[in-house]
């Protein structure tokens, strides 16, 4: 009996050890083969390009940027061509430009980031509830942490359908993803991190409220004309030119659908447009400062700080995602989105650099996110959180297998060898 508790419990450590070492080195990208060798530029977008057209089943607009200046792009099409101007609706990615405009008002004194978000709420309130309203901040709602439950999620509404006002759809959103609950309330202590997509609505309804417009004229005013982004709108304007056609992940032309969820899901925006977004963190080459007016490079800093964390790692600030750590003690951030049928867009930047990446895409459910983060490897030698939340399931059934093989391969050396010993002890005595 001895002898098997001595073999159990080498073997758990053994497979415990293995474990913890496969999921790490996953984790550290060890043995990741790169897109191309580091630094080789021209290597690397030309294999983006040649994985966009083998693989886009409708179109992608790629763009690549060093330093704040594109310098390669690559545009697919199965149907009307694109080009850098094709507005693309890009999904949760209009939340980082929505975060923007939210901090412009910051900045201006219109809003206090830690103010309880009910001080500029008169056209719809949260719901009483079993936690404090009270703790939900702007600052929790950019960075997820305001214990809001709604897991949305935005499924848009049909052409020809009514578009669900926006208080309503605060109540409770009736074009609600499969699977979420869409009312926005409080269901849970605020403090730690839950994606909310109503989360952002509820900010489009505070930016409306701050600013006495319209959000989407707000949004025109206060940060894309001062940025430059003249392809960028939450909501089309007729008449439509240069759209990206919708495409399902079969290929077939997909509906376009319209959104209450202005600030969370229905950007418009362009390849172009967005490589202005990124420019834009950084000081210009005519001396102008990052945030170009808009934002101050306070502002932007403070927006890349940790704010919200999974499984030990930093991976959201006020309205970016924090994808990878970068060399400089910063982090690589950016945005993705996604949303039926099959819209995947995906932009990067390393702020110490300038370096960027830019992947807007339909007909695809994951290939802009997949490749964006080839790029963080690529870039920086990390593996993205987004990457890593994505290749997860594999990565266990390879820890499952090597700790399997691990408790096996030393539970049966353990056993043989204590069972050599028992002869020698006995003949000794």
């Amino acid at each position: 009996m001895k002898r098997f508790f001595l073999s159990l419990f080498a073997g758990l450590f053994a497979a415990a050890l293995a474990g913890a070492i496969i999921l790490f080195g996953a984790i550290e990208g060890w043995g990741r083969p790169r897109l191309a060798p580091a630094g080789e530029t021209a290597q690397f977008a030309a294999a983006v390009a040649a994985r966009l057209d083998r693989d886009a089943v409708g179109n992608a607009a790629f763009v690549l940027v060093e330093d704040g200046v594109p310098v390669s792009e690559h545009f697919v099409s199965r149907g009307v061509p694109v080009d850098r101007d094709t507005q693309f609706q890009v999904a949760s990615l209009s939340k980082w430009a929505t975060a923007w405009g939210v901090m412009a008002l910051v900045e201006r004194g219109r809003i206090d980031l830690d103010a309880p978000v009910s001080r500029y709420l008169t056209r719809w309130r949260l719901p009483a509830g079993d936690f404090d309203n009270d703790q939900v901040t702007v600052r929790r709602l950019l960075s997820h942490t305001a214990g809001l439950t709604d897991g949305l999620g935005y499924a848009g509404f049909a052409p020809g359908a009514p578009v669900q006002s926006l208080e309503a759809s605060l109540t409770r959103a009736a074009d609600a993803s499969p699977g979420a609950d869409g009312r926005v309330r409080v269901g849970m202590e605020p403090g730690s991190f839950e994606y909310s997509g109503g989360g952002y609505t509820l900010l489009q309804l505070v930016v409306e409220e701050a600013s006495g417009q319209t959000f989407n004229d707000y949004m025109k005013a206060a940060v894309f004309t001062p940025l430059g982004m003249t392809r960028s709108t939450y909501l089309l304007e007729e008449p439509e030119t240069n759209v990206a056609e919708f495409f399902d992940a079969d290929g077939a032309r997909a509906t376009h659908f319209r959104f209450a969820s202005l600030a969370a899901t229905s950007l418009y925006t362009s390849a172009g447009d967005m490589t202005r977004l990124i420019a834009a963190h950084r000081p210009g080459p005519n001396g102008e400062p990052a945030g170009r007016g808009v934002l101050s490079p306070e502002t932007l800093n403070a927006m890349r700080r940790p704010h919200a964390s999974e499984m030990g790692a930093d991976i959201w600030g006020l309205g970016v995602m924090l994808y990878a750590p970068n060399t400089a003690g910063d982090f690589i951030i950016g945005h993705d989105g996604d949303n039926e049928p099959a819209i995947n867009t995906a932009v990067r930047l390393d702020p110490a650099t300038g370096d960027g990446i830019v992947l807007l895409e339909t007909g695809n459910k994951r290939m802009a996110t997949e490749l964006a983060g080839e790029w963080v490897f690529w870039t920086s030698g990390k593996v993205d959180f987004l990457t890593v939340t994505m290749e997860l399931r594999e990565t266990l059934r390879w820890v499952a297998i090597g700790a399997g093989l691990a408790f096996l391969s030393i539970f049966l050396i353990v056993w043989r060898l204590a069972r050599r010993r028992r002869p020698v002890a006995a003949k000794n005595a």
